[in-house]
């Protein structure tokens, strides 16, 4: 039987020309890593990195009821996001189960770009295509229309100072502009997924290779490197951010992913799962379920996602992300344990390693946050 061919971004050339150790993510054939991890992760803490984010789904929807139809699909109120602003938000089954966590740009007064996660970036373009019937909106599939790049690390600001005369210090964070870097078209976004101050780049995918480059050159003094999809992991556990398929899946609410902000009750009409997820937030008040929390080992051993979280010979949770911390310089992990065991410090909790109950501390999430 022959597999489906891996998609291939427009820098997947460039990739392998910097020696990239590739491998299949949700379909794409993507850079895990150029040379150590560890530096790349450091690099975006200390300096600036460059991603290859292309294997995001981007959809448009477009017309003059196209906000209507997003707050009737999505949980959050987009009909109130301003123009050139975007919004962290999540697509639900009638169940109140998440489909995907998303960003919504709005571009235009009538157009809005929805960026989903490649692995379900056809699930919630079916969605959005199925929820649209009756509103006077179209629905558009644009993953073939953009590349994405994105530059993080504090001296990210700089380096892309240097290729454009768009106003990044009026840009704020969860902001999108249309503008030119180094001569290509661009909406130019303050967002990212690294805990970092830095900005994602949507463009044409001919343009894509001109783009890394010129940011390449641009970066070169302020020490920035390419980066791949392995340190964007340890970035987002680092920085507390769930990854869809770990800390977010169907079989949760956004109540209990401890994410029920995003839910809007108070937006006009009908949205899907406003009833599941009326009685989901009831009972998170009532009986609070599992609650997300960092792990920091005592010990060397990494957790990885699905070990099982004990205390007192019991277990009390799972683990739904882990990896070494470079900052931490220790194993940290994310898991939705028991309320009772949630607060920091609690005493006794472990993690099931092989059998092993190695010990860990309880602390708040994020791991790291940047100094402001």
């Amino acid at each position: 039987m022959s597999s489906t061919a891996l998609r291939r971004t427009a820098l997947d050339a460039l990739h392998r020309s910097l020696g990239a150790t590739m491998t299949d993510f949700a379909g794409w054939d993507m850079p895990l890593r150029y040379g150590s991890e560890r530096d790349e992760h450091l690099a975006v803490r200390t300096r600036a990195g460059l991603f290859d984010l292309s294997h995001m789904g981007e959809i448009t929807v477009t017309g003059p009821q196209a906000a209507q139809l997003l707050n009737h699909a999505l949980v959050g109120n987009i009909a109130s996001v301003g123009v050139g602003r975007a919004r962290y938000t999540m697509i639900c089954q009638a169940d109140g189960g998440i489909l995907d966590d998303l960003i919504v740009y709005r571009l235009a007064e009538t157009e809005y770009m929805v960026v989903a996660n490649a692995g379900n970036a056809q699930i919630v373009l079916d969605a959005l295509t199925e929820r649209a019937a009756g509103f006077d909106a179209a629905v558009r599939d644009d993953r073939d229309a953009y590349a994405l790049l994105a530059v993080q690390g504090p001296e990210s600001p700089g380096i892309l100072k240097q290729l454009t005369d768009a106003d990044l210090d009026g840009l704020k964070y969860y902001a999108g502009l249309p503008g030119t870097v180094a001569g290509v078209p661009a909406l130019i976004a303050r967002t990212g997924y690294t805990g970092e101050d830095g900005f994602e780049l949507f463009v044409k995918p001919e343009h894509a290779v001109a783009l890394w480059e010129a940011l390449t050159e641009a970066g070169a003094g302020a020490g920035l490197i390419p980066c791949g999809l392995s340190c964007r992991d340890t970035l987002r556990l680092e920085a507390g951010m769930p990854l869809y398929g770990h800390e977010l899946t169907t079989s949760l609410t956004p109540f209990d992913a401890g994410l029920g902000r995003v839910v809007k009750f108070e937006k006009e009409g009908d949205f899907v799962g406003r009833e599941a997820l009326t009685e989901a937030a009831a009972r998170a008040e009532a009986s609070p379920p599992r609650v997300l929390v960092g792990l920091v080992a005592e010990g060397r051993r990494v957790p990885r996602a699905g070990y099982p979280v004990v205390a007192g010979g019991e277990v009390i949770g799972e683990v739904t992300s882990g990896a070494p911390s470079p900052t931490l310089g220790k194993p940290i992990a994310m898991a939705y344990v028991d309320a009772a065991h949630a607060a920091p410090g609690t005493p006794g909790v472990g993690v099931d390693i092989r059998g092993t109950h190695e010990p860990y501390e309880v602390v708040a999430l994020p791991f790291y946050k940047r100094q402001k």
